[in-house]
């Protein structure tokens, strides 16, 4: 079995491969990652126009936002990061393993060495040539815990990064079928000298190049004429305009100020849709908003609390009221169906007061406020849903206090440091990148301050298990003991609402982010 496995290795499939059918076809490890084309010179699609400046609106921009690809963790600063620069591979919309800067991605029969082929040719914007050399300064860098990246917690459990001739070579502790998709994640940009020598430099390999950058305000970028993939950045310049408020962004579509807008409200989405010229895009994915609890900060440390919190949330009526039909209800963890490996089985948690009742006496909280803070560029509605959130609890007498904090600062000054807030999360490809990411006990963005020992070990072991049954069955539990005892409340899923002139052509939905999974300037031009 284990020969037969080995010469996949050998064979290269030049086909569109599902990362159901990737797994299915690996299931214990010896591959060749076969590659999508859609993004790359010479694939089918409509032949677009060059030329123009292409101006976004984007909410979620912070005063405080930096140019370093690892620190990245709102709209806007992903976004910026989608213009200058690529990671290795990316994730398409279909879920298919799409070439970047690796041409190619090979494993070893165990899935504990996997082989990237990096692309030849490519330069940076400062002229300078891709070596292998960047690739594994970057992926160390992003390693290392000091560097505070929000990719530390996929990186875990890589011991070894080299290069090999015009390879770059992963070996981890134990297999891991995923590690092509985790090579995907946002943060990990290659930068020259894997951006050791300025971080915030904002140099790549990406299609358009940064000129002036003003965090929280507005950047601008230039085409990149060395761009090494002609099938992408087709406006000789693009503009980002980091506009907060939701109405003023949604103006500024409708009068011709901006082309694109990102985060459009669902409650006025279908109203927007019909004003002239204006084109309304939804696409329903993993992306979800939550509530987090610090569980190591009182009173959050105190598992009937949180219990109580949770059955105290009207999840169908957040979806109804803040949603208004564009998303579904969750169930206090971060995976839906859209997910491969999917437990369907998992118990909808309900509202129920009675039990929201008994939990709160149970936790001996002596019925001081518990503040829950909120900003409007939390999440689209998140003052209304905490306001809903707070009225139901209080039906079961929790008494919620609401604390209003201001959209600058907020992910720096409020997220993943204050024990109690509104949240979202994007989403990402795998089960494991998001449990890695936001919920292994030693992840940066641990932002419920998790810390389970046998949680721990689950995510860890369903990384490198190759029946697909059992890797399942391990996402089972890790689901459930995360719906039981996290400190994470989902009410729901949203779909990603991006809105955008008549004007521009070339759009397609993505599951995986708003705008295009980022790369709507890329791929996107004016008719």
């Amino acid at each position: 079995m284990k020969d037969d496995l080995a010469r996949l290795v050998d064979r290269i499939d030049a086909a569109r491969i599902s990362r159901r059918s990737f797994l299915n076809r690996t299931a214990a490890f010896g591959l060749t990652a076969a590659l999508g084309t859609s993004f790359l010179p010479g694939s089918a699609r409509a032949e677009p126009k060059q030329g123009g400046i292409l101006k976004i609106g984007l909410g979620g921009g912070e005063t405080t936002d930096a140019l370093d690809p690892g620190l990245a963790d709102g709209p806007a600063s992903f976004a910026v990061g989608r213009q200058w620069g690529d990671t290795l591979v990316n994730v398409t919309a279909t879920g298919e393993i799409e070439p970047l800067l690796a041409e190619s991605v090979t494993g070893n029969a165990e899935g504990t060495v996997w082989t990237f082929a990096i692309r030849q040719g490519v330069k940076f914007h400062n002229g300078a040539a891709l070596t292998t050399d960047d690739v594994v300064a970057t992926l160390k860098r992003h390693s290392d815990e000091a560097s505070k990246s929000g990719a530390f917690g996929v990186m875990q459990g890589i011991t070894e990064i080299k290069a090999d001739g015009t390879n770059v070579v992963v070996t981890l502790a134990a297999g891991n079928a995923d590690l092509p998709y985790l090579m995907a994640d946002y943060h990990l940009i290659v930068q020259p000298n894997g951006g050791l020598d300025d971080v915030n430099a904002a140099i790549g390999t990406g299609p358009y190049k940064l000129v002036t950058a003003e965090a929280g305000v507005h950047y601008s970028f230039t085409r990149n004429t060395d761009d090494w993939n002609t099938a992408r950045g087709h406006y000789d310049e693009v503009e980002l305009l980091i506009i907060n408020d939701a109405t003023a962004r949604s103006s500024a579509l409708q009068s011709g100020q901006v082309h694109m807008i990102n985060r459009v409200e669902p409650k006025v989405a279908k109203l927007l849709g019909r004003s002239p010229g204006v084109m309304v895009k939804n696409v329903s994915g993993r992306g979800h908003y939550v509530f987090i609890m610090h569980c190591n900060t009182a009173p959050f440390d105190n598992k009937d609390l949180r219990l109580a919190l949770k059955y105290a949330i009207d999840r169908q009526e957040m979806v109804d009221k803040i949603l208004d039909g564009f998303g579904g209800i969750g169930n206090d963890i971060p995976i839906n169906a859209s997910y491969p490996l999917f437990d369907e089985t998992l118990e909808q948690r309900p509202f129920d007061l009675a039990k929201a009742t008994e939990h709160y006496k149970a936790s001996g909280h002596d019925g001081s406020p518990i503040v829950l803070r909120v900003a409007d560029g939390a999440f689209p509605g998140a003052v209304d849903a905490a306001a809903l959130f707070q009225q139901s609890a209080a039906k079961a007498g929790i008494p919620l206090e609401i604390k209003r904090e201001p959209d600058d600062g907020y992910w720096s000054n409020v997220w993943n440091v204050q024990p109690f807030c509104a949240s979202y999360w994007g989403g990402r490809p795998v089960q494991d990148q998001m449990y890695s990411t936001a919920y292994l006990s030693t992840a940066d963005w641990n932002d419920t301050k998790y810390n389970n020992p046998e949680f721990d070990a689950l995510i860890l072991q369903a990384r490198s298990e190759t029946d697909l049954a059992k890797r399942k069955e391990l996402y089972s539990k890790v689901a459930h003991i995360l719906n039981d005892d996290g400190g994470v409340i989902c009410p729901m899923f949203n779909d990603f609402i991006d809105a955008h002139t008549d004007q521009v052509t070339g759009w397609e939905g993505d599951p995986n982010y708003e705008m295009m999974g980022g790369f709507a300037s890329s791929k996107t031009w004016f008719a």
